[in-house]
């Protein structure tokens, strides 16, 4: 299997344009990245990530409408692409697979004393 390079903000990049489905956007994309996570997220980093990600070819981009509010340019809308939706599965499972194998003893809390 080809192995799929997502980084952390890529994924979380990638699962908002899935939440949000029709309606992704870069400000709705960005707005529920920083309701969802409670972080802030810059507008550079965020059309570099969908910049990166369309040149991977895990998104596509489609123009809508042109607005009034937008002095007459669109909004570009991303969609999930096959590609993407394998390097989604790709990455699910793989961390998956290290929860799972992580010993449970692994999880608790040791304290050391003096």
């Amino acid at each position: 299997m080809k192995k799929y390079q997502l980084g952390e903000f890529e994924e979380i990049v990638m699962l908002t344009v899935g939440v949000l489905y029709d309606t992704a956007y870069g400000v709705s994309i960005k707005e529920e990245i920083e309701s969802r996570l409670r972080r802030t997220v810059s507008v550079g980093a965020l059309q570099t990530a969908l910049k990166r990600l369309e040149e991977k070819g895990y998104l596509r981009s489609r123009d809508g409408e042109a607005t009034e509010e937008r002095a007459g340019r669109p909004r570009k809308y991303f969609q999930i692409t096959a590609l993407g939706k394998k390097a989604l599965e790709y990455t699910r499972t793989t961390r998956e697979e290290l929860w799972n194998d992580i010993p449970k003893t692994a999880m608790q809390p040791r304290f050391v004393t003096a």
